[in-house]
């Protein structure tokens, strides 16, 4: 969809900086594909909740060098 939008200069940059994208139109795609999925991912965890089943850092640092060892 063709649509005109006035975006700040410094945003559009940084934008261009971080997805190291080399057109305009891909760095504003690829910005709204990555909001929108961080935004579905806190939606599903807000729906989802959180699990008390979950290891800890701890647990699974033990459990990795476990594995190592045997």
């Amino acid at each position: 969809m063709k649509t005109t939008i006035d975006i700040p200069e410094m945003a559009l940059t940084e934008a261009l900086r971080f997805t190291k994208a080399k057109t305009k139109k891909e760095a504003v795609v690829t910005a709204l594909e990555d909001f929108n999925r961080r935004r579905r991912m806190a939606e599903a965890s807000r729906v989802l909740g959180t699990s008390s089943t979950f290891m800890t850092k701890d647990e699974l640092m033990q459990a990795r060098c476990a594995r190592r060892t045997s």
